[in-house]
């Protein structure tokens, strides 16, 4: 191990903990209130909230103190907000509290990210195993034929389950064990869901992957020092999915994050 390999590890460390833990980063998240056409009331807001074929629909009065994407007065009537997947993608704050419309599958929800919430004030790290660089291994990614964009249909930590988009797979030798594992593009690098032997045992029941660009011949790198929690590890309002078929490895992997730590 070189100690700009250690070095690279810690800082890449320390700034996850950084992020999780920002004043609206995943720790914040108090709900994510999925939303009917009929408007509604959602606990601990005010107004009333909908949902509508162009997003979703606030109506609130000035004493309710709701602001839109930074605007100098509070709502006063109607708006409308756009939802994250959206490039117009609007947001609204209710004192320290942001107010994020999402969009999954063609549902719209309200997320409330509230930087007292309790499981943010607790925070106090997250735990991982010591770098170790045999954990960083060459792989090879095959797409899947003609470039296709495939979607197996996975469970998800709200109970659901929602088709995951994925383009091929990678293929490493690692503990003396050559696997395969099924990966998406996440711009013009790779990510994935995984989990192993030490999954629900001495880590969260499943982490997300990260791997640089491939080349022109498919070669990338795996490093497992970087597996690292999803979103739901941090709050249960966070609808992550579970790692697809083929992606549960049958040894521990004893690299990357472990658990979440509270005071």
């Amino acid at each position: 191990m070189t100690a700009t390999a250690a070095e690279d590890w810690k800082h890449w460390s320390d700034g996850r903990a950084a992020s999780v833990s920002a004043p609206h980063g995943p720790l914040s998240l108090t709900g994510t209130h999925w939303l009917e056409p009929e408007p509604a009331g959602i606990p601990g807001l005010p107004g009333l909230w909908w949902a509508d074929a162009e997003g979703v629909r606030l109506r609130a009065a000035a004493a309710d103190g709701i602001t839109v994407d930074g605007a100098a007065a509070p709502v006063d009537g109607e708006v409308l907000l756009r939802p994250d997947t959206d490039p117009a993608a609007g947001t609204a704050t209710l004192g320290d509290a942001l107010l994020v419309p999402i969009e999954r599958e063609g549902e719209l929800a309200l997320r409330v990210l509230d930087p007292a919430a309790p499981r943010r004030t607790a925070f106090a790290g997250i735990s991982a195993y010591p770098y170790a660089p045999e954990w960083a291994v060459p792989a090879v990614f095959t797409p899947f034929a003609d470039g296709d964009v495939r979607s197996v249909v996975v469970p998800n930590a709200d109970g659901k389950e929602r088709p995951l988009a994925i383009t091929g797979q990678i293929a490493f030798t690692v503990a003396g064990e050559h696997r395969t594992l099924t990966v998406s593009r996440s711009g013009k690098r790779l990510s994935g869901v995984i989990a192993d032997a030490t999954s629900g045992v001495d880590t969260y029941r499943f982490r997300f992957i990260t791997l640089p660009a491939p080349d022109a011949e498919g070669r990338t790198v795996l490093d497992l020092n970087r597996a690292y929690l999803p979103p739901c590890a941090f709050s249960d309002h966070f609808i992550c999915p579970f790692p697809p078929p083929g992606n549960r490895l049958d040894f521990a992997v004893e690299a990357g994050e472990r658990q979440v730590l509270s005071r």
